[in-house]
């Protein structure tokens, strides 16, 4: 019986495995995250970055010096309101213009007083000395503090004049580093040229890849509409087994019951014939045996009712009763009437049935498949429709057309930068000359000042009168004085050209420089009204005429910095309005049009014949509950024998003894000897025999699991049949809801492909297409250019030659 069972519940795991195992295998979820790849970037080589090297230093103290000269905060509100009144604004903000500017103004003040105070002293100084009017005296006082005096004043200008050979030479390394980073310049230029041709020939691959990339849309569409049946149709089944399994599960396992109630019926007729076969030789030797005594006990002897023996028959006759068997399981009735009854009702195959109603319901997918066919093919004729749309995308946009332009554009630009190279540099030259000049011209002072101090200590003679001085002595103090007079000459017209150009470049460097890199200079471009009074923000008024949309030079420029792309940076939205072309919802309204009007109808599958569910029936009229299991239990609790029969024999031996030898005391030993042959031959091997404690053990097994399966049998067939009913009622008539909420499930998952490619493009368009870090790095470049390289440069020139020579020179 138990081997017919597990061979039941197996084909039953085999069933509905394969049903758990096609739920599984639908119930994962398609591939909902979609790969398109890496749009293809182009590299940009420019590295706008400025490292002047070691003269960097020099830079630094020349900021410092313009911070000390003008430690005041960027002028925000000043300049805007200069900005908008056209300059009207420094006639009413004059004081501001002036506090701001005081730094400046003194240093203007102070040039100008050296350029007029210079040539004037100098003139007067010339024409003293025509005059001779002032000059030396041809004799010499002896006084206490000469050689004291002499050697301060010696130190003093030898000091002044080591300080400035030290900004002439911090002006020569500015001037060498000018001209030296001028081809680094050139490496610059042509590097930010390459980048926009970058950034003109890699665009149109992006778009391209963009619109390339709806292949893998389509191919997880097709793939999800070829496979229909497990996506949607194994869904539905999902969904429903959760009630049909259960019901059919519950089938199944009473056929299996079935099963086993008839092995236990065939156990218990079986056991029952060998256990009466066990017992019916046994019960005819102990009637025997029991017959015997009886006659033996009818000896005159026992007659005797005043002998003593009569007592020892009494005793032994009021024995006899009790030598029999116990167990009689010849009473028992048999169960053949309920085993004819369960073997027609196995005549019909329930198990079979019930598979065939897995199968039925396991057809799902492929019902589905087959009943949404049309609609599937309405689907793949839009996929191809969309696919065309997309695919003309770029003819409705001039992308190829304008960057073509673009780039012949920068071919052009490009070779018009390099013809003026040769006139770059043939200004350099001249620039290097001016400044060589200027340098020369400080040095030829140097040079006369160490020269003078030179001869003069020299050719110094404490006791020489001025009337006897050597030659050397002479000549230095020509070399000083001819320092003094050249200073005359070009210290005024030096230091009035790094005045002028040294209010020109500090406020440069202060109005522009620092506040591009603080980007305070881009809230000033930004400010509302700024260059038309009715125009908030003038970028997008020039490039689509509508100032009020929010593109502002911050914005553009920090976009550009962080390499986004030029769609987002410039809000080509407002022209090129992509969203609106790849918008979501005009594709899901397609979809969903296709599935309108799907049905599906379920109605074809049977879960249980009628022919099982009257099988059912049949086995709860079988009868097993007319068993009588009590009767059964009580006999299997029973010994073999009601007595003990070797207790028996020594008990009839004893009382034999007390009988007189004689034929009854030989025939009662004789007797007892018989019961302990009995004992020995049957009663000791029926109990050790395999066959019978097994026989017991399968009848009592059997009749207990009968005993169980009678209890609640009715109970268990109408709730299987309830069970097998409901479930076949909601997929014939309450499955449209499910249905419907399956495929609205399954029609999102398609449009998520699509919503998914829609928001990969439009991260890619504002992210990696048409990247505009050139259009930054240009930016960068033309402050690199003018401020650090430029204005840096010349600045460090003007202050280190002239500034030093104009202070310390006089």
């Amino acid at each position: 019986m138990l081997w017919k069972t597990g061979l039941i519940f197996l084909c039953w795991g085999l069933t509905s495995g394969a049903l758990q195992e096609r739920q599984s295998a639908t119930a994962a979820p398609a591939r909902t995250t979609l790969d398109f790849g890496y749009v293809p970037s182009g590299v940009y080589e420019t590295v706008a970055y400025y490292e002047p090297g070691a003269v960097g230093i020099l830079f630094n103290m020349m900021h410092a010096f313009l911070f000390v000269v003008q430690p005041n905060p960027f002028p925000e509100d000043l300049v805007i309101g200069v900005a908008k009144d056209k300059f009207g604004a420094i006639q009413s903000e004059y004081q501001k213009v002036i506090y701001y500017e005081i730094g400046f103004l003194v240093c203007a003040a102070v040039g100008l007083l050296f350029t007029i105070l210079l040539p004037l002293v100098g003139l007067l100084f010339c024409l003293c000395r025509c005059c001779d009017n002032c000059g030396g005296e041809m004799h010499q006082r002896q006084r206490k503090n000469a050689e004291c005096l002499r050697g301060l004043l010696t130190t003093l200008l030898l000091t002044t004049t080591f300080i400035i050979t030290a900004g002439v030479l911090c002006a020569y390394a500015a001037n060498q580093n000018m001209s030296s980073q001028l081809k680094s310049v050139r490496k610059l230029v042509k590097s930010n040229l390459k980048d926009l041709h970058t950034f003109a020939n890699q665009t149109p691959a992006q778009i391209d890849y963009l619109i390339s990339q709806y292949g893998t849309v389509k191919e997880h569409v097709l793939y999800d509409l070829e496979n229909v049946g497990l996506l949607l149709g194994g869904k539905i089944q999902e969904e429903l087994g959760k009630d049909v399994q259960p019901a059919l599960d519950a089938a199944l396992s009473m056929y299996a019951t079935m099963q086993d109630t008839k092995d236990a019926l065939e156990n218990v007729s079986l056991t029952l014939e060998t256990l009466q076969e066990g017992t019916s030789k046994l019960q005819a030797n102990l009637s025997s045996v029991r017959s015997g005594l009886n006659n033996a006990l009818n000896d005159p002897v026992c007659a005797d009712m005043r002998s003593p023996a009569a007592d020892v028959c009494r005793n032994i006759r009021s024995t006899l009763p009790r030598l029999e068997i116990s167990a009689n399981y010849s009473s028992l009735p048999d169960v053949t009437d309920q085993l004819d009854k369960v073997n027609k009702v196995l005549r019909t195959d329930l198990g079979h049935i019930v598979e065939k109603g897995f199968t039925s319901f396991n057809d799902t997918p492929t019902m589905v498949k087959d009943q949404t066919r049309n609609i599937i093919e309405g689907v793949r004729g839009l996929l191809d429709n969309i696919g065309s749309t997309i695919s003309n995308f770029t003819k409705h946009f001039p992308v190829h057309s304008t960057l073509t332009n673009f780039t012949k554009m920068i071919t052009h630009t490009h070779s018009q930068i390099e013809d003026i190279y040769p006139q770059i540099d043939q200004m350099d030259f001249y620039r290097w000359i001016c400044c060589i000049a200027l340098c020369c011209m400080v040095v030829l002072i140097l040079a006369f000042n160490f020269l003078g101090l030179l001869c003069g200590i020299l050719g110094f003679d404490r006791h020489t009168s001025p009337t006897t001085r050597g030659c050397v002595s002479n000549t230095g103090g020509n070399l000083l004085m001819a320092g003094v007079g050249f200073s005359f000459l070009f210290s005024w017209v030096l230091m009035g050209v790094i005045t002028v150009l040294f209010l020109v470049g500090g406020n440069l460097e202060k109005l522009v420089c620092e506040p591009f890199q603080t980007r305070q200079l881009f809230k000033v471009l930004d400010t509302p009204n700024l260059v038309q009074s009715s125009w908030k923000n003038f970028i997008p008024g020039y490039l689509y005429n509508d100032p009020e949309m929010d593109l502002t030079v911050d914005s553009l420029y920090s976009n550009c910095k962080d390499n986004r792309g030029i769609y987002t940076a410039l809000n080509l939205d407002k022209v090129f309005n992509m969203a609106a072309f790849f918008n979501t919802s005009v594709y899901s309204k397609d979809v969903s049009t296709k599935f309108e009007g799907m049905k599906v109808d379920l109605r074809g599958i049977d879960l249980l014949e009628s022919k099982g569910k009257q099988n059912l029936i049949s086995f709860t009229e079988t009868g097993i509950n007319e068993i009588n299991f009590a009767a059964y239990l009580a006999e299997l609790n029973k010994a073999v024998t009601r007595i003990d029969l070797l207790t028996f024999a020594n008990d009839l031996d004893s009382q034999a003894d007390q009988l007189v030898k004689g034929t009854l005391q030989t025939s009662l030993k004789g007797h007892a000897n018989t019961i302990r042959q009995i004992y020995k031959q049957q009663v000791i091997p029926l109990e050790q025999s395999m066959k019978y404690v097994k026989a017991r053990s399968t009848l009592n097994q059997s009749i207990r699991f009968l005993e169980r399966t009678s209890s609640d049998l009715p109970v268990r067939v109408s709730a299987v049949l309830a069970a097998v009913d409901a479930a076949q009622f909601l997929i014939s008539n309450n499955a449209t809801l499910l249905v419907n909420q399956e495929t609205e499930r399954y029609i999102q998952t398609l449009i998520g492909y699509f919503k998914q490619y829609m928001d990969w493009i439009k991260t890619s368009l504002a992210m990696e297409v048409a990247s505009c870090k050139p259009f930054s790095n240009i930016v960068d470049t033309v402050e690199i250019l003018g401020c650090s390289f430029l204005l840096d440069s010349m600045e460090h020139i003007l202050v280190w030659t002239g500034l030093f020579h104009a202070v310390f020179a006089p």
